[in-house]
């Protein structure tokens, strides 16, 4: 089961308290399901639990009984009102009898949570969410315009900031956010699922950390690695050419320790030969330094 098809499920198994919240839920299925028209009304989704969802709810409120039409391959399922009298109850009952372009009713919303049921029902028909494992995108794909700017003003009402975009003559509403997309999740009512992303984020953000820290620690070794040898071969040309003699004696000091510990940090310099840090650092560049004069 895809992360799309599990905050579905977890949407369709709310039960409402409040009728007010339930006719809401089948607002949203119905103004971003396939056709919400005098010549037609309906929903295509692969999930035949949404479509049988629809279904009751068209039954319940509307007194409109439908079937659910499974495709040949079984991918597809549909619920479709034809009869023009019968698209017209429906549209009346949410109070869209003028004709126009095409607007999210707000007289629907006869509580604080209806907005939220209402953007439930839009997800099922129109929604999908990316598996977060994977990437965070969660959309809404929109026919009209007019529609999906009333989905935006409406997202906005609840404190969530959407972008758009446009996809082959599509309006998508759409969230990249992980923060963004957990807030709708929680709105929406899938609360398990969204519980669900924020684990998987702690546990890539977890990995991140862990990878940078190993990173950081192999290019450190590869710096000491590089500058020992530099500094190794630095004091064998100085003792085939002049013998280790010529250095002043705190520099001969110095490269003997280095030749004696070839793959030691220069924080493990400092504690064998009791300098600072800084001051095997100073020596041992003046090692190099003369070392390239000769």
């Amino acid at each position: 089961m895809s992360f799309s098809q599990q905050v579905k499920n977890e949407l369709l198994k709310i039960e409402y308290d409040s009728t007010c919240c339930e006719k809401a839920l089948l607002y949203g299925m119905c103004i971003f399901g396939k056709s919400f028209s005098s010549y037609g009304v309906g929903v295509q989704t692969e999930n035949k639990d949404i479509a049988i969802k629809y279904a009751s709810l068209i039954e319940k409120y509307c007194n409109i009984k439908c079937d659910v039409k499974t495709s040949p391959g079984g991918k597809s399922h549909t619920v479709m009102i034809n009869d023009k009298a019968q698209c017209e109850k429906v549209l009346a009952f949410f109070g869209h009898e003028t004709k126009g372009s095409l607007k999210i009713n707000h007289s629907n919303f006869d509580c604080e949570n209806c907005q939220k049921s209402f953007l439930a029902g839009a997800f099922l028909s129109c929604g999908t969410v990316s598996d977060p494992n994977k990437d965070y995108h969660l959309e809404y794909t929109v026919p009209f315009l007019n529609l999906s700017k009333s989905l935006v003003t409406l997202l906005e009402e609840l404190d969530l900031a959407p972008k758009t975009a446009n996809r082959k003559g599509y309006n998508i509403v759409y969230f990249k956010d992980s923060e963004a997309i957990e807030d709708c999740l929680y709105i929406m009512g899938a609360s398990a699922s969204m519980f669900d992303m924020m684990n998987v984020e702690i546990v890539k953000d977890f990995r991140n950390k862990a990878n940078r820290a190993a990173n950081c620690e192999t290019a450190n070794i590869e710096r000491t690695v590089k500058a020992s040898w530099e500094q190794s071969a630095a004091i064998e040309k100085i003792e085939e050419k002049k013998g280790l003699d010529f250095l002043k004696p705190d520099l001969k000091e110095m490269a003997v320790l280095r030749q004696d510990n070839p793959e030691a940090s220069l924080a493990e310099l400092s504690k064998l030969s009791g300098l600072s840090r800084s001051g095997v650092n100073h020596r041992l560049k003046k090692i190099v330094e003369i070392a390239k004069e000769l």
